[in-house]
């Protein structure tokens, strides 16, 4: 499989390749020349599949053979090792599809476990690799886990200080080892942009074998496309053929996922790009400006990005697929708002967080009476117990995966968002 660079479009490079470079020239993401297409009729064999047999189908029809079979079977079967998606009613003709059943409660380890899969591919001959990457919230703790002990690999992890939750925080601030966390005195699209200068560095990448988990990582986002399959293949068939999913976006990898699974075929009717009052997105649907505001913190911290990462991706997607950008929904939800629609959600008799709040309500909202709509449940609402018990007046027990970490201490280093200060880090720790 060949991969085009979104901002130099005579680079091509394999798969392989796009995931060991992490980014292109001119920082451009890769994205695949051609995209595979399912006829109707193996459509229907492939959603009768198991959730483990048809990703190891998906995903094969983008790696070729770049990877046996045998071995790609292997590295999804130790990724996905792990409860897949569960479609929860919450209402007559709305489902949440909780993502969050893994080892760090969040959607995201779907994508940094497979990550780590190829990677350790890749990483056969026993160069180091170091894995840089910035989160908004629970990026952070699924790429650290994934990478946790693995040999020849070093991870270190940018984060916004004081603007994750105290529980996302501990979940990968206590591990240690070769995982190193840097608080960053600044927004998460400053701790976005540091990485990406890091990318652009040709001594620094050279010199630590550099490499990114973010979204932009082809194959994050390739493992993410594998979901929408199950959780078509989980709802009633009479509602297959009227879905709406609304997405709690931030970087909108998780959207380009699901453009990606409706442009293989997969019939899913619309989606809906669900935004905090981080809305750079929602305002360039409805005026055409691209114009990202300062970043606001909000009590759905993960989604608190202004200038998101993989829209260049969906906009390739609507272009190469000839479809509309003006048919994509789209809407913005205040604080308020969000703390309104989690007590709506509890008289519902469904216990949510903020993320997947600001997804119903907007799709709530848009829904037709003649259609079925899923919001996607993107991480355990354990993970913002100070929040969620504040506004809903209740004491969400803690699991077992954020109970043990809670009381570890922190082992971050703090710095300011100055790339010379990191660079001059990174390579000290190389």
């Amino acid at each position: 499989m060949k991969l085009y660079n979104l901002k130099y479009r005579n680079e091509k490079v394999s798969f392989l390749q796009a995931v060991k470079m992490g980014l292109g020239k001119r920082q451009g993401l890769f994205f695949p020349i051609n995209l595979p297409l399912i006829k109707e009729n193996r459509l229907k064999e492939m959603l009768e599949m198991d959730f483990l047999t048809r990703s190891v189908k998906i995903l094969s029809m983008f790696i070729g053979d770049e990877i046996k079979l045998t071995e790609l079977e292997k590295y999804v079967r130790n990724a996905f090792s792990f409860p897949g998606p569960m479609i929860i009613p919450v209402t007559n003709n709305i489902s949440c599809c909780e993502l969050f059943h893994g080892p760090t409660l969040a959607f995201k380890d779907f994508g940094a476990r497979f990550m780590a899969q190829i990677l350790s591919h890749l990483n056969k001959k026993n160069n180091i690799t170091t894995i840089l990457t910035a989160t908004s919230g629970d990026t952070g703790a699924a790429v650290a886990h994934a990478f946790y002990k693995a040999k020849n690999v070093r991870v270190i992890i940018l984060y916004p200080h004081g603007k994750i939750s105290k529980l996302q925080e501990a979940l990968f601030c206590t591990l240690g080892k070769n995982i190193t966390t840097i608080a960053i005195q600044g927004s998460f699209d400053e701790c976005q942009e540091l990485v990406k200068k890091a990318f652009h560095d040709n001594q620094l990448k050279k010199a630590t074998g550099l490499n990114s988990a973010n979204s932009i990582n082809i194959s994050r986002l390739l493992a993410q496309i594998c979901y929408y399959f199950e959780a078509y293949a989980l709802i009633n068939r009479n509602n297959q053929k009227k879905l709406v999913i609304s997405i709690p976006c931030g970087n909108f990898g998780n959207l380009t996922a699901g453009l990606i699974a409706k442009s293989m075929g997969l019939p899913i009717k619309s989606f809906i790009a669900s935004t905090n009052i981080n809305d750079t997105v929602p305002r360039f649907l409805k005026t055409g400006k691209w114009e990202p505001n300062n970043c606001v913190s909000t009590i759905s911290n993960a989604m608190d990005i202004s200038r998101p990462n993989n829209w260049p991706r969906v906009e390739e997607l609507f272009f190469r697929n000839k479809w509309k950008l003006n048919d994509l929904g789209f809407g913005s939800v205040s604080d308020d708002v969000t703390k309104n629609t989690l007590c709506e959600l509890k008289q519902l008799g469904y216990i949510s967080e903020p993320h997947a709040a600001v997804a119903y309500r907007l799709l709530k909202d848009q829904i037709q009476p003649d259609e079925y709509g899923l919001f996607l449940g993107t991480a355990h609402s354990a993970k913002f117990k100070n929040i969620v018990d504040d506004i809903l007046q209740e004491n969400i027990k803690l699991p077992i995966e954020l109970e043990k970490p809670s009381k570890f201490p922190l082992l971050s280093y703090y710095m300011k968002p100055d790339f010379n200060k990191l660079k001059e880090f990174l390579l000290f720790k190389s």
